[in-house]
């Protein structure tokens, strides 16, 4: 299993709805709004880098108020 950190600036206004509707996806582990430079974090997973990818695009940018995301695959941990 492959997991991935996703930064997402969310458009005005609509942070705290992004995080309600990742918390819905099947591939999202957690979703939380944040401060600083991003609006949202969310964890995901897949079954390869590929899947990650797809998960992305299909349930990630999809999303409505997503504006921009950035994708850091997790190297190490449990």
């Amino acid at each position: 299993m492959v997991r991935a950190y996703v930064l997402i600036t969310a458009t005005a206004g609509k942070a705290l709805e992004v995080v309600h509707q990742l918390k819905k996806q099947s591939a999202v582990i957690a979703a939380d709004a944040i401060t600083g430079e991003f609006d949202v974090i969310a964890q995901v997973q897949a079954d390869d880098v590929p899947g990650i990818g797809r998960v992305i695009v299909d349930q990630v940018q999809s999303a409505d108020g997503v504006f921009k995301t950035i994708t850091c695959l997790a190297v190490s941990g449990s």
